[in-house]
């Protein structure tokens, strides 16, 4: 336990500090502002995830990543260029106003048109036209087919808004959503109260306030003296072991969908195939998970989460075994010097604290086979743009939500992806993993893409182009007044709608 957190927790306890809460609202700690409450604009996480429970999507995914229907009822696709929803004609915006296909147009027409500026524009560029022949009819066609489409128009990726909903919207948003927007203070909180008329079964909470709280010492300390009900996923292990000794708070660990990796820069010289293979045998995940993660999540074998309708079960993935490390080094012409080391990387972290700790740690552990990695830590910013450029070795990032549809392949690993295009950073480029991203995008036989994206997945963990880390678990510390807590492994605030309050 830190010594800042020591002094303050005795402060704590020798006042004996709590904070009144209003009996009819939740209090979540958050890290940031939303950056955007317009769903045509925000791409952070807690934009989307407040997002999510303001406005409604044409469609929803299910905990394994299938379609589902939201404000369609039902859709077809009589062809491979051509989508039609029927809309419900039983759901209004909060302003009273009925929402319709012309706001579904709207919706995705701001975008299309630059009325509206957002990288999600590029999410809809194979769009050819959005029409609205009826009130509760919309039809979109493409121009090429596009398996992964659909899943642009589920929750988080594209809230509906009211038409003529203009550039000042996020302001001030209507959506259709269980929750209506109540306020919004930068850097201070945003609240959202109940939306009683919901066209599906209402939250049973009368509002929830989102509480910004960057520093994670003094999230750890409001649930500690009672002034707040929820921290989600932004607490440090050991807080985390910690707080589960306070008699009114606790712990809810939950199968997640975040996905944590290394990643190579494959334009280097020295990270060629046995290389990289050598760096994945060397790394004691069940070390680092049980020590430095305090179990909180689970080895990874895939881009793709573990329940994920592509998701790859049986994949060979390399584990511990540091001598076939050593092995392969020497074949490939890596020998010890004179100071024991093989060769040099440069691993680029974040000044964020478990960035630094992950480095470390592996740094101790590559050491053991001759790797010698030198840590060059950066702010946010800096470090993201190195990252971008494909100045690194070595570092390390996760997946957030973007790894629920198996489109991402294409995103992260197709050779015409490299930034700005994509985040394809580290330069990976084999023809037969283009072909089978292209196979997987092009067909909407199910049965196909699953097959394309597991061999894919298979080729990967043969390439490394990432070397996969952990999931990491949906880790919920509550008050014990909150009940009905069950979190979607996306991690998304959906768990508002089944929350109850024992006061």
């Amino acid at each position: 336990m830190g010594v800042a957190w020591s002094v303050l927790l005795s402060i704590l306890i020798s006042t004996g500090c709590q904070s009144k809460r209003d009996p009819g609202t939740v209090v979540m700690l958050i890290e940031s502002s939303p950056i955007s409450l317009d769903p045509r604009v925000g791409t952070d996480a807690q934009s989307e995830r407040i997002g999510e429970l303001i406005f409604d999507s044409l469609l929803r995914r299910n905990d394994h990543s299938q379609l589902q229907p939201a404000l369609a009822t039902h859709w077809e696709s009589p062809d491979p260029l051509t989508h039609v929803f029927h809309l419900r004609n039983d759901v209004r915006f909060h302003d009273g106003r009925p929402l319709r296909a012309q706001d579904v147009r709207y919706t995705l027409q701001s975008l299309l048109s630059g009325e509206v500026k957002s990288v999600k524009t590029a999410n809809f560029s194979r769009v050819a036209s959005v029409e609205a022949p009826d009130d509760w009819t919309v039809i979109i066609r493409l121009k090429e087919p596009y398996s992964s489409f659909l899943w642009n128009l589920t929750q988080g990726a594209l809230g509906i808004v009211p038409e003529g909903s203009g550039s000042g919207f996020a302001s001030s948003p209507i959506g259709s959503g269980p929750f209506r927007f109540v306020s919004s203070r930068q850097d201070e909180s945003v609240t959202i109260e109940k939306n009683s008329d919901y066209w599906d079964t209402p939250p049973f909470i009368e509002r929830a306030e989102f509480r910004i709280v960057p520093d994670a010492t003094t999230r750890a300390l409001e649930l500690r003296n009672g002034s707040a009900d929820i921290v989600l996923n932004s607490l440090p292990a050991d807080t985390v072991v910690s707080l589960q000794k306070e008699p009114h708070l606790r712990v809810s660990q939950q199968l997640g969908n975040t996905y944590q990796y290394l990643g190579l820069n494959l334009a280097s010289p020295q990270l060629t195939i046995p290389v990289r293979q050598a760096l994945a045998y060397a790394i004691d995940r069940d070390a680092l998970i049980k020590h430095l993660w305090r179990d909180l999540v689970r080895p990874a074998n895939s881009v793709l989460p573990i329940g994920h309708w592509a998701h790859a079960v049986d994949l060979e993935s390399q584990r511990y075994d540091p001598q076939r490390a050593i092995d392969l080094l020497e074949r490939a012409g890596y020998h010890t010097g004179g100071d024991g080391s093989r060769l040099t990387l440069v691993m680029k972290t974040s000044t964020d604290q478990a960035g630094r700790e992950l480095s470390a740690v592996l740094q101790d552990q590559l050491r053991k086979i001759g790797v010698k990695i030198e840590i060059r830590s950066y702010e946010f910013a800096t470090f993201y743009s190195d990252i971008t450029k494909g100045n690194f070795d070595l570092f390390s990032l996760r997946w957030i939500g973007g790894n629920n549809d198996p489109d991402i392949f294409e995103y992260l690993f197709h050779s015409e992806k490299t930034p700005p295009a994509g985040a394809n950073r580290g330069r990976y480029h084999n023809p037969n993993a283009d072909k089978l991203i292209e196979r997987g995008r092009m067909t909407s036989n199910l049965a196909e893409r699953r097959d394309a994206y597991l061999k894919l997945q298979s080729l990967l963990n043969q390439d490394l182009p990432y070397i996969h880390l952990w999931y990491l678990d949906n880790v919920a510390v509550y008050d014990e007044r909150i009940a009905g807590l069950q979190i979607d492994p996306t991690g998304n605030y959906h768990f508002m709608m089944e929350l109850q309050l024992i006061n």
